[in-house]
Order: structure tokens, then C-alpha cells, then sequence
């Protein structure tokens, strides 16, 4: 371990990011715009916001994050959407709240344009090292030491480490320390949190084969074409690049009969893979073993921008040997002569279980010490940057000596996600779905501006002039659905709009809210009878037909968010002493001393906890706030 003679640094900032994915970019980005002295350290400034797995951003309950870190202020979206090479919004025939933007990314380019971003911040220094030891005195972060013998002072850390952290990479039987394939992992830093009494556990994710695009037979697979008029995550910034196509085809019985053949020799089968992986994007021996009766699976081919012939397998993720790789791939059909540039592999790396931590991402135990994206537990580029900006957001605060920012469920995807983390805990890699958000029909991507904007404007990583635009956004969208109340249409105009559609014709006039509330009519069909319509913008009238459409449903959500209200307004004392209410479950007990929740609220989320248990420290909180002590 390294010394450091007290307060001797080689150089002093606010604030320090470690890692430089996209958690590390996110933080350090909003560090600097709120005002710190910020450094990044990474092991590799060349591959600063490298995308190891999928070219892509967004996608069902991704997209909703990224338009909420877009909204307060963040980078991804912005980038994103002039990395695009394809655009798409899935579920499309399905209702708003699950609706959701996926956009193809060209890979290089996306991380041109974010070290872009970081080189002409102001107050950020990059600098290329490996962390070897967080150096922490009373219980607060007071800097680093990296393993070249450099020493950072600090006032807040930020780990964002993704999958470094005594890390191995493995392929059949071969494995090798390395957080990336051609990267170094991160073993002294995993020692030094260790020394710091943070528990650490082991998780493990891996990554598909990449081929050569010149060696695909497209005619034997299926086009998956983007759509035209898409509107970004930003709004403004339209793709800077070409358009392009990706393809998709199937696993098939020959496919199957390989991987079953050489199964044996898969680190699933070996236990050359240790730890949990994300049971939500398995590897294709992982599918053979739990779904034997499937005759197939979709692979989708993905291209990885215009400067590279690489393509990604999606749905072929495996780290079985190269040789069986190739087998698999020859195998299915389109790729039989398809040519691989880079075998899959799987990786294996440290995490810290995110119950050590407060809802604003900071240690419970270490004061200035915040941690965010896969250290935490999570998959997925989106997740890891919305953490990253929190993380930013809230160390920024911790400098300045003001409360932390702490997103509620009812407000933000992002919210429900930290939530998770910090009360539930993980059991594999965290993936954020549409379906873990109870109020996901008031948390609409199209909304997420209204929704946000203004907190990213108090916080200081929005402009007057942005948050002049969401301003125009709200009284647009109002002025849309006034409209609608007062104009009454004659019943020709009613029947006009109804027209093929099915609808019972109308003898007597309807006023316009009440016809869109048909569920066979669009706000696109009113538009043809109302002129005013179409002078407002596509994102205008697609949240002002959703506000109609689903009234009766946001309503009830919003009333149920109100009175989950009560329960987050009750806050718990962090000295609270659960030993010495003894009408609490031992099992309640022991998870409310290991979580410390911030609130009724979030003990009510806590597994262990029952109704009973929270009506007790409900009693007991009361008891509190008029100085009764007695036994509960």
C-alpha cells in the first residue's frame, strides 16, 4: 500500500472521477459545469466512453433514463443522437408509458464527440492512470494515490469503475486478468476498498463475437430498417451521419446441435465463470440450457458505425472457446461465410452491493466518497449514466455544503432505479425495465422535459434559455388540449375525421377532446380539420394526445403518488436505535440497521419489512416528534 504524508499532494482538486465509461463521463461533465475543480482518472484515455458491448443507447425503459438525463441536464442524449446511425421507437404499438427510443450508434463516433465534450470543459482535468488506494481519514475521502506514486487531493471521489475491479477476463478455458479484453483490471484498488470496510461481491457479464460485415449473406436475413421522422433524445441535435440498416436472423437446429455438442466445454458448465450474470441478456449456451424445447433465437446484426466492417451478433453472447464460436456462427443462417474479427468473452469483476450506500450514491460510512454505474451493480451504458450524473451532481453538492439531490419514484426512472439499488440490492446485474416503475405512465419519455428540466435548472446544469424551451413545451401542450375543450365540430366534421375508421357517425356536434378520446382516433387525424394544430410540434402533439387519451389513468396515478407522498415525507433519524424496539421482526430489525432508510417510504420497500413493522415505526416516529421516548 502507498503512503501519503498528511495532506502532501501532488496536486489538489474538488472533486476526483475514477473511470472514465459512462458513469465517469457523466459525473465529471456535471462536476465542472457546477463549478469544481474536477479531474478524471482513467486507465485509458483512448477508450474514454467506449462501448464494449452494443452500438447502441436506449431502448424499453433505457430510452425513458436517457431522456431524464437529457432533461436534467446530461450529456448522453445529446450524443447520442449525433452518433445515430439508425433510429427506432420500439413498442410502437403498444401505449406511451412502455413506448421507448433505441438509436444505432456509430461507436467512434459517439466517443469522438463525448471526449469532445470533456477536453473543452472548463475546470476538468483528464488525467491517464490506475487508481491504487483511496486515502480516507475520520471517516472522509481525502484523495487518491495511483500506482505510479501520483497523489490527488480531494473533497469528494467519485468511483465509476465499471468492470475493472479485480477483474478476469475468460474464453473456454482460458482466462486472464483484464477488465476489458486488451485493458488492464484493477487489482490495489479493490484492496484499498477493502481496507476501507466496503463489502465487495463478484458479478460477471459477457459479450458476443463480432464479424466481419463483408462476409454476411444479407439475403438470407431480414432488414430492420430505422424510421424517418424520429425525434432524437435531445430534440435539436439531428444524426450527423449517414443512416443505416442492421438485419435480422435465427438461430437454428444446427446452431443448437453445435452448442449442445461442445456444452462441455462451456465456462457455464467448467465454473470457469463464477458470479451472477444478467438473466436478462443470457448467452446463447445459458438459452440452450434453460429453454431446450426452443427450435430458435433471434440475432440481430448490428452494425458498429460507418469507420469499421465490424458487426455485433446480438443474441450470440457467449464465451465459449473461438473454435466453437466460429462453429456457431457458420451455422446460422446469413453467416455462414461470416469471417470473426473478435471472439465473445465473458468478464468477471468486483462490485460493492449497493445497500452500503445513501440515495444520493455516497458510502454510508465514508463521507465524500460516491460511487456509481457497474461498481454499484447495474448493466447497460444508460443506467450507468444516469448514476454518473446523480453521482456528479450530488459530490458537487457535498463540496458546496448543500443537500443532496435525491430523485423520488413518482419522478423519475432514474429515482426508482437508486431506489432499487440502495433498498432491494442486487442479484444480478441491474437492468432497468419499464415494469420496475409503478408510476411509469406519468414517467413518459415525451414528458421527461416537464418533468425534470426545472430541477436540472435549480441544480445549475441547465440554461435560461433551456429551460425557456420547456417552459414553451408546457404551455404548448396546454394550449393544445384548450383548444380541443372549446372547439365543438359539426357532425360532417366528426364524420370526416371517423371516416374509414370504423367509428358509429356522429348526428349531433362533438366537442374535439371528447372525439380523441376514441381510441380509434390520432391527434394527426384532427390536425386535418383543425388548422391550429398543425402549427405545433410533433412532440407538442404527442403529449398533449396522451394527457387526453389517458387522463383517467394519470390521474390515479397521481393520486396514488400523492399518498405514497406521506410515507417518503416521514423521515427516519439515521440514529435511530432499532435494537430497542423490540416489536420489530428480528429479520426487520437486522435489514433496517444494514439499509438505514431515509424514510417510511423506503423501509416499506425493504423485503423484510412488513405493514405491521411500519405501522410500529410510524407510532414510534410520532412518539418522537412530541418527545415521547416511552417503549413502542
Amino acid at each position: 500500500m502507498f503512503h501519503v504524508k498528511r495532506y502532501d499532494w501532488d496536486r489538489k482538486y474538488q472533486v476526483v472521477v475514477v473511470g472514465g465509461g459512462h458513469a465517469g463521463c457523466e459525473a465529471a461533465l456535471a462536476c465542472s459545469r457546477l463549478g469544481m475543480k474536477t479531474l478524471l482518472v482513467t486507465i485509458n484515455i483512448d477508450k474514454i466512453a467506449l462501448m464494449p458491448c452494443n452500438p447502441a443507447v436506449g431502448g424499453i425503459g433505457k430510452g425513458q433514463l436517457v431522456a431524464e438525463i437529457h432533461a436534467l441536464g446530461g450529456e448522453m442524449g445529446k450524443i447520442a443522437d449525433r452518433a445515430c446511425i439508425q433510429a427506432r421507437i420500439l413498442n410502437r404499438s403498444k401505449g406511451p408509458a412502455v413506448q421507448a427510443l433505441r438509436v444505432q450508434t456509430d461507436k467512434k463516433f459517439y466517443e469522438d464527440e463525448m471526449k469532445k465534450s470533456l477536453f473543452s470543459a472548463e475546470r476538468l482535468d483528464v488525467l491517464q492512470g490506475m487508481v491504487g488506494e483511496i486515502v480516507i481519514e475520520g471517516g472522509e475521502v481525502k484523495g487518491i494515490v495511483l500506482e505510479n506514486g501520483i497523489s490527488v487531493g480531494a473533497q469528494a471521489l467519485v468511483l465509476a469503475t465499471g468492470t475493472f475491479l479485480n477483474a478476469s477476463i475468460v474464453v473456454g478455458e482460458k482466462s486472464y486478468p483484464a477488465g476489458r479484453v486488451g485493458e488492464y483490471a484493477s487489482y490495489q484498488l479493490s484492496q484499498s476498498l477493502k481496507k476501507a470496510r466496503i463489502e465487495l461481491d463478484r458479478l460477471q457479464t459477457a459479450t458476443p463475437p463480432r464479424v466481419d460485415g463483408r462476409t454476411v449473406d444479407y439475403q438470407k436475413t431480414i432488414p430492420q430498417l430505422g424510421e424517418e421522422e424520429v425525434e432524437g433524445f435531445s430534440g435539436k441535435e439531428r444524426p450527423l451521419l449517414p443512416q443505416m440498416a442492421c438485419f435480422l436472423t435465427y438461430t437454428n437446429r444446427e446452431t443448437h446441435r453445435i452448442i449442445k455438442k461442445h456444452l462441455h466445454l462451456s465456462p457455464i458448465k467448467t465454473g470457469g465463470v463464477k458470479g451472477r450474470g444478467p438473466r436478462f441478456c443470457p448467452s446463447i449456451d445459458r438459452k440452450i440450457i434453460n429453454f431446450p424445447e426452443k427450435e430458435r433465437h433471434p440475432v440481430f446484426i448490428e452494425p458498429e458505425g460507418w469507420r469499421t466492417k465490424e458487426v455485433y451478433l446480438q443474441g450470440l453472447t457467449t464465451s465459449m472457446p473461438a473454435w466453437v464460436q466460429k462453429e456457431i456462427i457458420a451455422a446460422t443462417p446469413g453467416l455462414e461465410r461470416a469471417r470473426m474479427m473478435r471472439p465473445g468473452y465473458a468478464v468477471m469483476y468486483d462490485f460493492a452491493p449497493p445497500q452500503q450506500l445513501h440515495p444520493t450514491l455516497e458510502v454510508k460510512e465514508i463521507s465524500g466518497l460516491f460511487l456509481a454505474g457497474q461498481i454499484n451493480g447495474t448493466s447497460g451504458y444508460e443506467e450507468a449514466a444516469a448514476q454518473g450524473l446523480m453521482a456528479g451532481i450530488n459530490a458537487a453538492r457535498k463540496v458546496q455544503g448543500k443537500e443532496g439531490i435525491v430523485l423520488k419514484r413518482s419522478q423519475a426512472y432514474i429515482g426508482v432505479m437508486i431506489d432499487d439499488l440502495v433498498t432491494k440490492g442486487v442479484e444480478e446485474p441491474y437492468r432497468m425495465f419499464t415494469s420496475r416503475a409503478e408510476f411509469r405512465l406519468i414517467l413518459r419519455s415525451d414528458n421527461a422535459i416537464n418533468r425534470l428540466r426545472p430541477l436540472g435548472h435549480s441544480v445549475g446544469l441547465v440554461s435560461d434559455e433551456e429551460m425557456e424551451e420547456a417552459i414553451e413545451l408546457g404551455e404548448g401542450v396546454n394550449a393544445i388540449i384548450e383548444e380541443l375543450k372549446v372547439r365543438k365540430l359539426a357532425p360532417e366534421a366528426v364524420n370526416q375525421v371517423l371516416g374509414s375508421k370504423g367509428g358509429n357517425p356522429a348526428r349531433e356536434p362533438l366537442r374535439a377532446i371528447d372525439l380523441l378520446k376514441r381510441p380509434e382516433v390520432r391527434i394527426k387525424d384532427l390536425a386535418e380539420i383543425l388548422p391550429k394544430l398543425r402549427e405545433r410540434t410533433p412532440r407538442e402533439l404527442f403529449q398533449a394526445e396522451t394527457e387526453v387519451k389517458y387522463a383517467g389513468y394519470i390521474d390515479r396515478q397521481l393520486r396514488d403518488a400523492e399518498r405514497m407522498e406521506g410515507l417518503e415525507n416521514s423521515v427516519i433519524p439515521l440514529e435511530i436505535d432499532y435494537d430497542q424496539m423490540k416489536e420489530l421482526s428480528f429479520a426487520a430489525r437486522e435489514q433496517l440497521k444494514r439499509i438505514k432508510p431515509r424514510t417510511l417510504g423506503q423501509a416499506a420497500r425493504i423485503s423484510t419489512v412488513t405493514p405491521a413493522d411500519i405501522a410500529l415505526l410510524s407510532i414510534y416516529l410520532k412518539r418522537k416528534e412530541i418527545g415521547d421516548t416511552g417503549d413502542t
